[in-house]
């Protein structure tokens, strides 16, 4: 009997053994399945990209579209550095003023590329209406766009081991003096000079390209920074020194500042691997015992390694937001691989290891290379 039903019901049999493999798989997978253990999640829209149109009137636009948003399920937005920039155009990451927020007319216009300081109020005051948050994109690794040029020594370093100095001490002139003319001292009295910054990339008395790393007493790379090159607290233009007091005070200041003027929800700390962890502790926790204890904060540590954020997340105590870079890595192999396995798409990833602290991201340029391109976040 048994026979004649096998034979008459072939299928049957197969689905059954298959319904059996898979709990076999299940079982032993359960261990390594990430904990859920952890608050609802809500979703954020990048609500802005690299090629904006360079109109002034994203703010504009984005009040106009976040009725729609908020309809569709968004809960908050995360906008562009809306400080002053270098130039005109510049998408904020090219920081110059960062009290500056489309006000004062600096570096060739009043507004920001973005649109007038009016504008960006006029979109918070719509977002608070409809009670979704906006996340500022902290720039706050270094300044560009210096009013002038100063003179102190400095030596140069390998680009490939930034913590290796190859030239002696040596006079050059770097664009590191900023006085924020068109601002004055409103908001801020602060004025940069070279003592302010550790490193910059142009020797304007010899017209040269290098990374050159001031050298004055107590002056060096910080420390629990990225260990990429050596030492990645150098990115580009002229590099802040957080172990400078006045420094530290004027950001920090800053902090509290915007998120009250603009009731923040959230920030984003750009470029987190190339300035110093210690500081943005102290950062995170001084905007939240000064202007909102609930600051959500993401720590943009662009990192593939999950011991490299798993340690970046031990230095902040856990206090932090990071991106899951290992799980963007996951997603794209796993979308150009033939029959690819999505029951290993969580190995080795912060959502497996800390999801109450990752962030989940897509990641829309990651090609078949599988390169972490650091394009969202």
């Amino acid at each position: 009997m048994v026979s004649f039903f096998s034979r008459c019901f072939p299928k049957r049999r197969k689905g059954q053994q298959q319904q059996q493999q898979w709990k076999e798989i299940e079982a032993r997978d359960l261990e390594s399945r990430p904990s859920w253990n952890a608050p609802d999640n809500t979703l954020l829209l990048e609500a802005f990209e690299w090629h904006v149109p360079d109109d002034t009137c994203h703010w504009r636009r984005l009040q106009h579209a976040l009725p729609g948003l908020k309809e569709i399920g968004i809960d908050n937005i995360w906008i562009p550095p809306g400080c002053k920039a270098m130039n005109s155009s510049g998408n904020g990451y090219d920081i110059y003023d960062l009290y500056d927020l489309g006000e004062f007319d600096q570096k060739g216009s009043r507004t920001t590329k973005w649109g007038s300081r009016r504008e960006l109020e006029d979109l918070v005051e719509e977002a608070k209406s409809l009670g979704v948050g906006v996340y500022w994109d902290a720039v706050l690794n270094h300044k560009a766009g210096a009013d002038y040029p100063e003179r102190f020594q400095a030596v140069k370093v390998d680009p490939n081991r930034r913590n290796v100095e190859i030239s002696k001490p040596t006079e050059i002139e770097g664009w590191v003096g900023f006085d924020f003319a068109g601002r004055g001292d409103q908001y801020s009295s602060m004025k940069y000079n070279w003592q302010h910054f550790n490193g910059v990339d142009w020797d304007e008395s010899r017209r040269e390209n290098a990374i050159f790393k001031i050298h004055a007493p107590g002056k060096d790379w910080a420390q629990d920074v990225g260990k990429d090159n050596g030492n990645y607290d150098y990115l580009m233009f002229a590099n802040l020194d957080y172990s400078n007091p006045e420094v530290r005070e004027d950001v920090l200041n800053w902090g509290t500042w915007i998120t009250n003027e603009l009731s923040l929800s959230g920030m984003r700390l750009d470029a987190a691997k190339h300035f110093s962890a210690g500081f943005q502790k102290e950062f995170i926790e001084h905007v939240r015992k000064t202007a909102n204890k609930d600051l959500f904060v993401i720590g943009e540590y662009w990192s593939g390694n999950l011991k490299d954020l798993l340690g970046y997340l031990q230095q902040l105590d856990h206090s932090v937001t990071a991106v899951d870079v290992p799980l963007v890595v996951n997603l794209c192999r796993t979308s150009y691989t033939k029959g690819g396995d999505l029951r290993k798409i969580f190995k080795g990833t912060l959502v497996q290891s800390k999801p109450e602290n990752a962030l989940v991201s897509d990641c829309r340029r990651c090609g078949k290379n599988c390169y972490t391109d650091n394009n969202l976040l």
